[in-house]
């Protein structure tokens, strides 16, 4: 049952939960496009990796104190996350985009090359995962979300 009272826990929860939820409107704000798929995709403002991993520790700066060394491995463990969406996670969406539109063109040489057979567009072409990562601004966006959902969860849940 001490699942169930592990703030920490349920603050990183929440911020995944809020960060991928709000991806819908900031995307439709921005595109006019109302794209449900967002709600379990990966990239995106804000960062759901970041409003998790700075929830999970602002929940444990409040339950266990600042000082505490597993605030210490919270905050660098946040910081390796987030470091990470706006490297590697990032350059990898970036290749992706070239490969993908590498297989495009090749697909419309071959189309125009030798009459391409009538197949659907998605047998053609399976398009590699481009919202791997995230711009250094989603990840901020995502780690400050983080932060401030999680005081207020404290603030409303565990006076």
């Amino acid at each position: 049952m001490e699942l169930f009272t592990n703030f920490p826990l349920w603050a990183a929860l929440a911020g995944i939960f809020l960060a991928q939820f709000l991806k819908v409107p900031i995307t439709f704000i921005a595109t006019r496009k109302m794209d449900w798929s967002l709600l379990n995709s990966t990239g995106g403002m804000p960062s759901s990796h970041s409003a998790a991993v700075t929830g999970l520790a602002t929940g444990v700066a409040l339950e266990e104190g600042l000082a505490s060394p597993i605030f210490a491995v919270a905050v660098v463990f946040a910081v390796i996350v987030m470091f990470d969406s706006t490297g590697v996670r990032r350059q990898t969406g970036e290749q992706a985009i070239v490969i993908n539109r590498l297989i495009a063109d090749f697909n419309y040489f071959v189309e125009e090359a030798k009459a391409w057979q009538k197949k659907e567009e998605r047998e053609k072409q399976k398009e590699l995962k481009e919202l791997l990562g995230h711009q250094p601004i989603e990840v901020l966006v995502g780690g400050l979300l983080g932060i401030i959902f999680t005081l207020l969860l404290h603030y409303f849940f565990r006076i």
